[in-house]
């Protein structure tokens, strides 16, 4: 029994000498304490962190931020309070700031959240994109983003009114930020025209955005002609004129389409001209062509839309013309060359002369006519003396003469 005894005895010394170790550190531990109690702050706040220490350290505090980390050392008012103030840098913005302060043997952190004021500052506005089509599936989006005057974003659910103006119409809606912004898609109206757009919240007032509603996809259209004559002169200017080319919605589309205007002569071979609109208006225009031609004309807006065909007919002017060879035959004069009315043509018809030896051409000269008339010389260091065979062409008329000798 006394052996028992004895055994006991050790045995609550010897946990008595485990318990003392461990009451020494819980003090050690304590050793640093937290003395203000306040955690949430306005933005700009002057954010000072007081600490109890018995100890003789002086250790630095670790802040944390979105914005960046830094160490604070401490200002020590007396020997037991260590004084932390948290730099501007990190006190003038929203968010969490996450601190922890260590000293040898012991530590302690917390959190502090500052929130934004409630006053804004400035509206950060951003509207996007600048033009939507008519008809009320295009939209733009309006982002708003109210600030303090440290630039940070109001508390989530802050009002922001958006207003918009177009034609006779003015709306307000009043939307809520979430996730730091506000937002706003705003379909287009059925008829083109510019919309303007700002916000509000607090009573501060955002710049004036504007929208522009540009009609939609055009629709098929018809088109005309004009011209002073319909003779084959290859002077005169024939003009394409379209119908006023709208949308589905009877909007007029927007300056500086651009139209394409097809022609197909009789041996099927295609001209192309082009013009764009003016109050829904394109014109294009060409010239005459110089011989009898039949056109078949038909618009284009490229892959979009396309007018109807129409076809046009151009009566031939000249029948015959002359041809006068010089002495030596190096100098060819062709002319006179008149129109419809018996007068002279106008200047820039083309006329070609070509030179055969037997059936193989040799060379071709071409010419423009100059009051009616076109002179062809034959230099002798380019055709020597031979005999040769020449054929003019002009306006479609084809003549040959056979057998001439140059010298």
């Amino acid at each position: 029994m006394l052996r028992k005894q004895t055994y006991l005895y050790l045995f609550c010394l010897i946990c008595i000498s485990y318990i003392s170790p461990g009451q020494n550190s819980i003090k050690k531990t304590d050793s640093i304490q937290l003395i203000s109690l306040k955690t949430h702050f306005e933005a700009g706040s002057k954010i000072v962190l007081r600490f109890s220490s018995l100890g003789k350290n002086n250790p630095v505090l670790y802040c944390s931020h979105n914005y960046g980390s830094t160490l604070i050392k401490p200002n020590i008012k007396s020997p037991t309070v260590l004084s932390y103030e948290i730099p501007s840098h990190l006190s003038n913005k929203s968010g969490m700031i996450n601190w922890s302060l260590s000293s040898n043997n012991s530590s302690i952190s917390g959190q502090l959240k500052i929130r934004p004021k409630t006053k804004v500052h400035r509206m950060e506005t951003y509207l996007g994109p600048p033009s939507i089509e008519a008809g009320g599936r295009d939209f733009t989006m309006l982002v708003v983003i109210p600030t303090d005057n440290l630039d940070n974003p109001l508390k989530p659910e802050t009002p922001v009114l958006v207003k918009h103006q177009f034609l006779a119409n003015e709306t307000s809606t009043e939307i809520k930020t979430d996730q730091l912004i506000a937002f706003k898609n705003i379909f287009s109206p059925n008829i083109s025209g510019r919309m303007i757009l700002s916000s509000e919240s607090f009573g501060k007032n955002s710049k004036e955005y504007d929208v522009n509603i540009v009609p939609a996809i055009p629709t098929n259209f018809t088109i005309s002609v004009k011209r002073n004559h319909g003779y084959a002169d290859g002077n005169q200017i024939t003009s394409f004129i379209t119908s006023i080319i709208k949308d589905s919605l009877g909007n007029t589309v927007s300056d500086g389409t651009y139209v394409s205007f097809f022609i197909r002569n009789k041996k099927q071979a295609i001209l192309k001209t082009s013009g764009t609109t003016i109050l829904g208006v394109a014109t294009a225009k060409m010239i005459h062509p110089d011989q009898e031609a039949y056109w078949t004309i038909k618009a284009y807006i490229q892959g979009i839309s396309e007018s109807n065909t129409i076809a046009i007919k151009y009566t031939q002017v000249i029948t015959d013309f002359d041809i006068q060879f010089s002495t030596n035959n190096r100098t060819i004069t062709v002319g006179p060359l008149t129109s419809f009315m018996d007068q002279m043509i106008p200047d820039g018809l083309h006329v070609h002369l070509v030179l055969l030896k037997g059936k193989k051409e040799i060379g071709i000269i071409t010419k423009t006519s100059k009051d009616g008339f076109v002179k062809f010389n034959l230099a002798p260091g380019i055709y020597k003396k031979d005999t040769y065979n020449f054929q003019i062409r002009a306006a479609g008329i084809t003549k040959n003469r056979q057998a001439k000798k140059i010298w």
